[in-house]
């Protein structure tokens, strides 16, 4: 039995202002991915976008207000986030679980044909250096001609005289923000799991399986490394196009 759709909105929303606690600047990170998708699928008709690491649906839901004939296919691993957004906002997209990097992941989305545009939002730096390698040589494969990987995350800053001021300006954001007053992670996860509601879907989590080697994810991976695995997967196009702090918009593009 799914979640009802009250409870799933409550829980959407509190995710919602605990992701602004980290992020001040992720409605305008939301808006620039959004801003990108339509100048890539412009002339398309009926795009089809990959939205990877999409928790409970919060950029597909964005994605589908502004390309209202595209087609969303969101994927997560967790079957918690994967029942709210179906239940919240079922119709932005096909919510479809698969552990992204695992072999033959994309096999699982059941794609009629290559994506226009792949998007990703502070997700893909759980992925270990080597699985994100192999993670962007699917989807290099994967996309269509002209096709575009569009990811907005935290990226640490390269090393240097200045390195510190990036992560300083940042702080001092969210601190004039006031986001820090919000629910935490943790907090909104302990919550969450104590809704009656959601006990079969964290029973399901409970039983999952991290992907192989988390335990090294890319936190610690800057703009410039994750540029150099994009060409070494195949995309011909790599640069930022927006950046706040350590919050920043990569885009890889094909021919």
């Amino acid at each position: 039995m799914g979640v009802s759709t009250a409870a799933a909105r409550t829980w959407v929303e509190r995710w919602e202002r605990q992701q602004q606690r980290y992020a001040v600047e992720r409605e305008e990170r939301f808006t620039v991915i959004s801003d990108v998708v339509e100048h890539v699928c412009a002339g398309r008709s009926r795009p089809l976008l990959l939205d990877l690491g999409c928790g409970p649906g919060s950029l597909s839901a964005r994605l589908a207000r502004r390309l209202p004939d595209a087609e969303i296919v969101a994927v997560d691993m967790d079957p918690v986030l994967l029942e709210l957004g179906r239940a919240h906002h079922g119709g932005a997209a096909r919510f479809v679980e698969a552990v992204i990097g695992e072999e033959g992941w994309t096999d699982s989305l059941r794609l009629r044909r290559g994506p226009d545009v792949a998007v990703s939002t502070t997700a893909l730096h759980c992925l270990p250096a080597p699985v994100l390698l192999e993670t962007y040589r699917s989807l290099a494969a994967l996309l269509g001609p002209g096709g575009a990987l569009v990811n907005g995350d935290h990226f640490p800053p390269d090393l240097g005289p200045c390195s510190h001021l990036t992560a300083h300006v940042g702080r001092c954001r969210a601190e004039r923000a006031g986001g820090h007053r919000d629910e935490d992670w943790e907090s909104w996860w302990l919550a969450a799991a104590a809704d009656p509601e959601l006990a079969d879907f964290f029973e399901r989590r409970g039983r999952g399986r991290p992907l192989a080697g988390a335990d090294a994810a890319n936190h610690h991976l800057p703009v410039h490394r994750h540029a150099e695995l994009l060409s070494e997967a195949g995309f011909r196009h790599v640069a930022p196009v927006w950046q706040v702090g350590d919050s920043c918009v990569l885009v890889a593009m094909k021919d």
